[in-house]
């Protein structure tokens, strides 16, 4: 076929391609479908006329859809805001016996601590330990008992608080993998933990000042370590429970749940580190001022995580979780003439045991369960 001939034929579908090109908002779809005709033209003339300006002419043209895709996918906004408005949503209310048994349990082990307290006044230092308990007495004594928020500078104090906090919370929701048992011994350690420390002021007759400087953070840092617990018990649920699924494609999809909600929480853990780093130290602020902000943030976690979810629920017709859009499962050749790293070998390993058609047993889950203490020794939540 001649050049000009060529040209004759497609002159008009390129007009109209660059047309497209010029809009505002582009269609994905008709922009895919773009990009291939466009190669499959740019294909020919190579072929026929490699040294023709029409080959450049198209080669600027795929240049410039690509363009366009691939800054779409560096800038995925509608994607973003899509998963605060209704999926991240979605996941909390189907996940909502989830989060109410870790909140349950948090409650009960806050219930757990108070009671100890009352029961043994020595409970306190085995928990927070004889060093904070020693400083909290000594700023006690000095008519200043909320001292311990002021001592460090805002910043470097709000740092170091949203490192730690975004890092217990991690491990909070990893600890799900262990059939959601090591989730919940470290909910319950860490509400253990709170009902002490809010009971050791209650003690000795600070509780509303307390209240007022604790919870400015508290509500939403608190709330924040309620869902990742809840978002373990989503993650070990896909183990324990995986329905019509494989038990590996259960914990896929349950893992996949759980790693949303974990993302969904990643602000507030970090706005309550704002808080506490530059808020609470200010125990002069009228009490009707302090307790409103408190009575804000409570509304925001009910809001969000409570009323609105329920709120599409009732819009969609949400019934049962969405089936998963996961890859088919591709069968994968282990080498065993090779040598090969420890990640290879690890991988390899995990490869085996899914060729296995027998479950983890229950004796091998209890005994994974047993880890979290490890991470409670290591990594508890700061009051």
């Amino acid at each position: 076929m001649r050049e000009t001939r060529f040209i004759d034929q497609n002159k008009e579908k390129w007009a109209a391609f660059e047309e497209m090109l010029h809009e505002n908002r582009k269609e994905p779809e008709k922009l895919n479908d773009l990009f291939v005709q466009i190669t499959d033209d740019l294909s020919y003339a190579r072929t026929f006329y490699p040294n023709r300006s029409v080959r450049m002419y198209l080669n600027s043209m795929a240049q410039r859809i690509f363009h366009d895709v691939y800054r779409g996918k560096r800038f995925p906004k509608e994607r973003f805001r899509s998963f605060w408005e209704t999926e991240l949503p979605q996941i909390i209310w189907e996940s909502r016996k989830a989060l109410l048994l870790a909140f349950s349990v948090f409650l009960l082990a806050f219930g757990i601590g108070v009671l100890s307290s009352m029961l043994n006044p020595e409970f306190a230092h085995t928990i927070l330990g004889e060093d904070y308990v020693a400083m909290t007495l000594a700023n006690i004594e000095n008519k200043d008992p909320m001292a311990v928020y002021k001592a460090s500078r805002p910043l470097g104090m709000t740092i170091g608080i949203a490192a730690n906090n975004l890092f217990v919370s991690l491990i909070l929701a990893l600890c799900g993998v262990l059939a959601g048992v090591g989730s919940l011994v470290y909910l319950m350690y860490n509400g253990i933990m709170v009902g002490v420390f809010q009971y050791f002021f209650i003690e000795r007759g600070l509780f509303w000042k307390s209240f007022l400087t604790i919870w400015i953070h508290g509500t939403l840092e608190i709330s924040a370590l309620i869902i990742a617990g809840g978002a373990g018990l989503v993650i070990g649920s896909g183990l324990l429970f995986p329905g019509t699924y494989s038990r590996t494609r259960a914990f896929q999809i349950s893992l996949r749940r759980g790693i949303k909600i974990l993302l969904g929480i990643v602000p507030i853990i970090v706005l309550a580190a704002i808080f506490e780093g530059f808020l609470t130290r200010y125990t002069e602020t009228p009490d009707f001022i302090r307790g409103c902000f408190i009575a804000l943030s409570l509304a925001f976690v009910l809001l969000y995580f409570v009323w609105y979810p329920w709120r599409l629920s009732r819009k969609y017709a949400w019934q049962e979780a969405t089936p998963a859009d996961l890859p088919p499962d591709q069968p994968v050749a282990i080498r065993f003439n090779v040598i090969k790293s420890s990640g290879e070998i690890l991988s390899d390993a995990f490869t085996l045991l899914k060729g296995t058609s027998r479950p983890p047993s229950a004796v091998f889950l209890a005994a994974l369960s047993c880890l979290p203490w490890l991470f409670i020794l290591l990594t508890p939540i700061k009051p």
